[in-house]
């Protein structure tokens, strides 16, 4: 049975942008990113207050991010069968209800239960970001759609986070996992406006769905713990979590439901990218780990000028992207992605010279190049992965990229915290993590490059094709682009043919 809501609002082709459904999803978006942010402010106090030490009070952060992570896939597919309408408006009212839980949690475990469920809802918003966006503007206006999502995100952040630290500061922890509810408000009754009504509904999770919760949710988490141990040193229970993790993924790559997506990723159009975005991404260990020992250990300072440092690199991202989304309906999405890659390379290299004598200066131009390359590389890559998904499969893939995403984020400050420890700490151990990041990020521009020659594969002889010709993928709304089955016995048509092949 396919979706009738799917094909209602997703598979049929968009012929004027609705830029206000675009915004809304870009707030949904921002509240569940802010909740990182936000949370980290709370920490010393929610320790005080509850009595826990710094090492407990640090899964406050984690109890979020884990199902965020590890629920994406599953919850893209589920969003492919859904009404995105319906599922829009559960998942904000969600993120507010755990919100409040939290805020009027009686203990730290009570606290934990409350971030897991606001994980859960997060993980939802993610997978509906690319259906939405995708049935929002016209193919060739994705690039723009996916840049203002992008250039919102930072500004937003950076302004709650700073309000966070003020609400934490002059009245507790509590108020701070409040301060979004009357933005949540807004975007709840915008949602009810301006998304489209579908005729999904709300299906129930099958037995399949269920299934990929449980083993590759699992894969997932175990993995994100291993790279946690990593960075606080404990190496055999990392090694063990990170074996758990393979098995885990091995068996979720036997299960029929995996099929779709499993030919997905196989696909170079979409794997590529992918595979960039993963490399890519690593880009903060820099900014989470080297910078801020290199600051206090090289340059004896605090953590104030770290802080303003940070700002440029946040307005650079959001510079980088505004542009980028522009620029890809003039420009090939691998060109400009390939760009940002190199930017951001560069901005890396450059942090070489850094030295005991730098200041903020020194800092601001060199974190403003790497988010200006960040900013430019991605909203073209990501519009290279929704060209490359099929119709019936936009919320799978965009929950594999949200979990790739997020694999990137914590693979970065792991790294770079091996590379500095291994490079002997302070300035020799600073410059040993900062070739390690760039050597990935020579990686992340080579798979760009990649992708761009996959993206064009030579006709065959004696074709008179035009797809086959010009090597562009079978468009989101084309009948190649078919559906999956619900139950991921039978992948897309067009990802099958790519994984046989």
């Amino acid at each position: 049975m396919t979706n009738e809501a799917a094909t209602d609002a997703r598979d049929t082709p968009v012929d004027a942008p609705r830029w206000g459904t675009v915004y809304v999803m870009a707030l949904a978006m921002l509240m569940v990113t802010l909740e990182m942010s936000l949370s980290a402010v709370t920490l010393p106090s929610i320790g005080r207050e509850l009595d826990v030490g710094s090492g407990a009070a640090k899964w406050v952060v984690l109890a979020y991010a884990l199902p965020t992570a590890a629920l994406a896939v599953p919850a893209g597919r589920w969003v492919d069968r859904a009404d995105t309408r319906r599922v829009f408006l559960a998942a904000v009212a969600a993120v507010g209800l755990t919100s409040v839980l939290a805020a009027l949690a009686p203990t730290f475990w009570v606290l934990l239960a409350a971030r897991v469920l606001q994980g859960a809802a997060g993980a939802m918003v993610v997978a509906l970001s690319m259906p939405v966006i995708a049935a929002s503007v016209p193919a060739k206006l994705r690039g723009r759609a996916l840049g203002h999502v992008a250039t919102i995100m930072p500004i937003g952040s950076m302004a709650g986070s700073a309000l966070g630290g003020f609400v934490a500061d002059a009245h507790g922890w509590r108020p701070v996992f409040l301060v979004k509810i009357p933005v949540l408000l807004v975007v709840w009754w915008l949602g009810a406006r301006l998304l489209p009504r579908g005729r999904g509904g709300l299906p129930a999770p099958d037995r399949t769905l269920l299934t990929d919760v449980l083993v590759l949710g699992g894969a997932v988490t175990a993995l994100l713990l291993a790279f946690d141990r990593v960075e606080n040193g404990s190496a055999y229970v990392a090694g063990v979590l990170a074996l758990g993790a393979a098995g885990l993924a091995v068996v979720w790559t036997r299960l029929r439901s995996s099929r779709p997506i499993v030919a997905l990723v196989k696909r170079p159009a979409f794997g590529l990218p992918l595979l960039s975005l993963q490399l890519a991404g690593t880009f903060v260990g820099l900014s989470l780990f080297l910078l801020p020992f290199f600051v206090a250990d090289v340059l004896h300072a605090g953590a104030d000028l770290m802080g303003l440092a940070m700002l440029f690199l946040v307005g650079g991202v959001a510079a980088g992207s505004s542009l980028s989304g522009r620029l890809t309906e003039r420009y090939a999405p691998h060109l400009l992605a390939g760009a940002g890659g190199a930017l951001t390379l560069a901005g890396l290299l450059s942090t070489l010279s850094l030295d005991a004598h730098s200041g903020l200066a020194d800092l601001a131009w060199r974190l403003a190049l790497i988010g200006f390359g960040q900013g430019v590389f991605g909203a073209p890559n990501n519009t290279a992965m929704l060209a490359a998904t099929p119709a019936g499969m936009i919320g799978t893939g965009g929950g594999v990229a949200a979990t790739v995403r997020t694999l990137a984020f914590t693979v970065g400050p792991a790294v770079a915290s091996l590379a500095y420890g291994l490079g002997g700490g302070g300035a020799r151990g600073f410059r040993t993590g900062v070739v390690v990041l760039a050597a990935l990020q020579v990686a992340g521009v080579l798979a760009v490059a990649a992708g761009r020659a996959a993206s064009r594969p030579a006709a065959p002889r004696g074709s008179t094709d035009s797809t086959a010709s010009t090597g562009s993928a079978a468009p989101a709304d084309s009948p190649d682009a078919a559906d999956p089955a619900p139950d991921g016995s039978r992948p897309a048509p067009s990802v099958e043919r790519t994984a046989r092949a």
